[in-house]
């Protein structure tokens, strides 16, 4: 599998860092198999951070060799588990039900549209299942969330792009 990870920097050497704010899948290093969605994140980053540059860097997984041996959990749509777990995430409260310590996670990723669908339920503008149906209509792309040393370490390394 090809990940992208778009930055404001080049980044050969993954690390996990603390987020600055509340990300849909908590902390940990975040990749796409999309790299038009990985280009987008890397001009945000650039504009809000004003340093570097944009720039997207490629790797290679074999996820399914390391699902041998880490602790993926994964979502294959926005459902009603992938929204408690991304609203759960956003607030920075995790509840007992996603309390294992994941080594990955990989499902849909939330974008500004999302958020708005996410903001309107949060507030009680749409039920439960009305956010779930709305999301169900939206083109959302994936998400892998490398979250341990141990996810890292299959994460290979393989050049950059710049924008």
């Amino acid at each position: 599998m090809i990940l992208y990870h778009g930055s404001n920097v080049v980044v050969e050497n993954p690390r996990i860092i603390l987020p600055q704010r509340t990300l849909d899948f908590g902390e940990g290093f975040y990749t796409t198999t999309n790299r038009e969605q990985a280009e987008i994140f890397a001009r945000k980053v650039y504009a809000r951070r004003k340093t570097g540059g944009a720039f997207i860097s490629v790797y290679e997984i074999d996820l399914d060799s390391a699902e041998r041996t880490l602790r993926v959990l994964r979502f294959a749509s926005p459902d009603e588990n992938w929204l408690g777990y991304v609203i759960q995430n956003r607030r920075g409260v995790i509840s007992s039900d996603y309390k294992q310590q994941y080594d990955a996670v990989f499902g849909p990723v939330a974008n500004d549209d999302v958020y708005t669908t996410i903001g309107a339920f949060e507030v009680g503008i749409l039920s439960r299942k009305q956010a779930i149906d709305a999301l169900k209509v939206k083109k959302l792309y994936d998400q892998l969330v490398l979250k341990s040393e141990s996810a890292l370490s299959w994460l290979k390394y393989r050049e950059y792009s710049a924008l």
